[in-house]
């Protein structure tokens, strides 16, 4: 039920190392048409992150790439006000390690999706480098990666609720158990043995991806949880 960043990230990583000149930096965030690309060393360690935004520090690079009197967007002019001396050390950079920003944030494979979601919104950013334990580059998962989890079809998430949850509890008889998913939203309708038993359903059925809300419509033979 709980996704992982290993499920949705991209594999296929587009990176530099900290010698690459910043030109080829630009390149490649063009190429691909990503933001922001890790930068590793020799042995796949990721050392930072190189983004747009800190080739924006360069002028030959706005006026190769977003020709002359090119206004970077707020947040970047913001950043570049508060950066102060990194700022100009930066505007001098020539490589991808004079102009990254270090360390990076990075992310496990096996962190959940929940979770590299909230790291992105605590340090504001749109994409995570995944490394192993030993800190090498597996891939990279963005915004975009995690929202795919989130808005998922209501049959997929409709077998997902009877396979894993209301066939699979084991503990007891869900014969009686009836699933309806609409935009996300699960009904969980029927009658059960016991109410502590249709508490555990609506509560697994809850932790679901793609589950916005769970309507409880259970009845229960057994009221066990009152008294």
């Amino acid at each position: 039920m709980h996704k992982k960043v290993r499920d949705v990230m991209t594999r296929e990583v587009a990176s530099v190392n900290g010698s690459t000149p910043f030109r080829d930096v630009a390149e490649v965030l063009m190429t691909h048409g990503v933001s922001a690309v890790p930068v590793v060393d020799g042995e796949g360690h990721v050392i930072g992150v190189i983004s747009e935004a800190d080739l924006l520090h360069k002028e030959e690079f706005r006026e190769q790439f977003y020709q002359e009197g090119y206004q970077p967007p707020l947040r970047v002019r913001l950043r570049e006000g508060l950066g102060g001396r990194d700022a100009a050390e930066k505007a001098r950079g020539h490589t991808a390690a004079e102009l990254m920003t270090a360390p990076a944030v990075t992310v496990r494979p096996y962190t959940s999706v929940v979770g590299a979601a909230r790291v992105m919104n605590q340090k504001g950013v749109k994409r995570l480098p995944v490394v192993d334990d030993d800190g090498r580059l597996e891939g990279i998962v963005s915004r975009h990666d995690l929202l795919k989890v989130f808005v998922r079809r209501d049959d997929d998430i409709a077998r997902e609720v009877r396979d894993e949850i209301v066939d699979g509890a084991l503990w007891t008889d869900t014969s009686g158990v009836h699933v309806l998913v609409t935009n996300g939203i699960v009904t969980l309708d029927g009658r059960m043995e016991r109410h502590s038993d249709a508490r555990i359903l609506v509560r697994m059925a809850e932790r679901v991806n793609g589950v916005t809300e769970v309507v409880d419509k259970l009845g229960w033979v057994e009221d066990d949880l009152s008294g």
